[in-house]
């Protein structure tokens, strides 16, 4: 793992934004990791914004609006949202076809759909992530982070390779040395200054776009309100929301793990909601939570409040439209050293141990691959998340229908014949069911003891029906006992009445 000091939250005060006001060493904390994000933002807004086909400053005021918002709503502390490249892909196509209005107006609507979402609690689905999954998650994020910063090593002066490099020995000794300023902070710092006092000839900030000299406004999407208009914006809308949350709520659930905290994921899915909206009618892109910059703010510099949030999106708005001509002047090659870093202390470096790898089950490190493969392959999260979601239920469903077996217990007499069922009943273990009666050799009557099993879905009590079937076509009588509370009320409830007992 990196050597990356993390600033342990080791009072109550700690996390809470009343305790970090009160406590002057949180407070340095909050101010300087929002600072560092508001730097580290700046690009990945413009690439963003570039992605989406639109301009620099639809990014940026998205990445200001949507860290404010969640900051003032409650949303996960410490965690960051803005502007992000998943939702750029998704909107990509919209704004090529029908332009900036039909974007904003599919970003409100998108953010009333998470409204809708969280109120029908669809982020209590979170606890049916696997871990595989999670750690294919961060895995693939450090992945994607790393990648993402190559475009800015290729075809550039040689320069950047050794600032780069002076970066990364600044963000990896000087912990070591120093705690009270962030290092990616003095890496950024330092490198700008070099850059200017040398006259360097790198690749800036300011050339990634113009940044804006004005702040957001309120507007309302020149879209004509008509069917049409929300069929085109519709899928556009719900991929927004479902994408969105997918990524907030996976990047909450990584935040609580490192921080040792809980969040509340409902209140989260709401907050995003309201975020998007106040982002469409301010004119942005819209957004969700950024894993990179939480990284950032959370592991490397120890914020843990709604602060530091909050005053990422101040700063950034500082930065940008007073500071403009400043900011251009940091070279890519500081904030490239910082996303490096982030890639190196995200990446779960347990999870490819040797050791660890031959102590884990083959179907956990097959999720794992499938998740990171996906998304590395997609360039989105949310679709690694599923497909590893998916894998983990095929192998759990294939590895829990081979614990089901059927057993010849006892003989009570010449006519019966007791048989006991044992393991979990549902869709994939019980089709095999039926072939394990012997319908023919059996006496007249058969007992199915199944106090050792568990019926849990209509196929399981389909099979159950068609084993009665078959012993009936052979004049036979089967009586079945022994099931408990639930799976008598489901048995009793479909059998006779799900068709095809044969």
């Amino acid at each position: 793992m990196s050597r990356v000091t993390q600033v342990p939250a080791t009072a109550v005060e700690d996390t809470s934004v009343l305790g970090a006001l009160r406590s002057p060493r949180r407070l340095k904390i909050e101010v300087l990791g929002g600072l560092v994000v508001a730097l580290a933002l700046i690009p990945e807004a413009i690439s963003f914004s570039i992605i989406a086909g639109v301009d620099p400053r639809v990014g940026l005021f998205a990445s200001f609006t949507m860290a404010v918002t969640i900051s003032i709503v409650g949303g996960r502390p410490a965690m960051i949202s803005a502007a992000t490249g998943a939702i750029a892909l998704v909107v990509a196509p919209l704004a090529r076809d029908y332009g900036l209005d039909y974007l904003i107006a599919a970003v409100i609507l998108g953010g009333a759909l998470q409204i809708l979402l969280s109120v029908l609690g669809v982020a209590k689905l979170m606890r049916f992530i696997p871990r595989s999954v999670m750690v294919g998650f961060v895995n693939a994020l450090a992945i994607l982070i790393f990648s993402s910063q190559v475009p800015y090593l290729i075809g550039v002066p040689w320069l950047v390779y050794p600032m780069v490099a002076v970066g990364l020995a600044i963000m990896f000794l000087m912990p070591r040395l120093t705690t009270i300023v962030p290092a990616p902070l003095v890496a950024i710092v330092l490198l700008t200054a070099a850059t200017i006092v040398f006259a360097l000839g790198v690749p800036d900030v300011g050339d990634e776009g113009e940044l804006p000299s004005s702040l957001p406004t309120f507007l309302i999407p020149d879209v004509p309100l008509t069917f049409d208009t929300l069929s085109i914006i519709a899928p556009f809308a719900l991929a927004i929301a479902l994408v969105g949350l997918l990524e907030s709520l996976m990047t909450a659930k990584l935040v609580d793990d490192i921080t040792d905290s809980r969040s509340n994921k409902s209140r989260e899915a709401w907050g995003q909601g309201v975020a998007n909206l106040v982002t469409g009618f301010t004119g942005g892109m819209g957004g969700c939570a950024m894993i990179g910059q939480t990284m950032i703010n959370v592991k490397v510099s120890g914020a843990r409040t709604r602060i530091s949030t909050f005053l990422a999106g101040v700063f950034l708005l500082i930065l940008v439209v007073g500071l403009g001509d400043i900011v251009a002047l940091i070279p890519m090659a500081a904030l490239v050293a910082v996303m490096i870093m982030v890639s190196i202390g995200t990446f779960d470096w347990h999870s490819i141990d040797p050791k660890t790898l031959r102590r884990m089950p083959k179907s956990e490190t097959l999720v794992m691959v499938a998740t990171v493969a996906v998304t590395v392959f997609t360039h989105n999260l949310a679709y690694g998340v599923v497909v590893g979601v998916i894998t983990a239920m095929v192998l759990f469903a294939r590895r829990v229908a081979h614990l089901t077996e059927v057993v010849d217990v006892a003989h009570p007499d010449e006519d019966t014949r007791v048989y006991a069922v044992k393991g979990e009943l549902f869709f994939a273990s019980s089709n095999d069911l039926i072939y394990q009666f012997d319908y023919v050799g059996d006496p007249k009557n058969v007992v199915i003891d199944m106090s050792e099993s568990h019926i849990w879905d209509a196929s399981t009590v389909a099979t159950l029906d068609a084993i009665t079937t078959k012993y009936a076509a052979k004049g036979k009588t089967v009586e079945i006992v022994g099931l408990n509370a639930s799976s008598i009320e489901r048995h009793d409830r479909l059998s006779g009445n799900l068709g095809g007992e044969h």
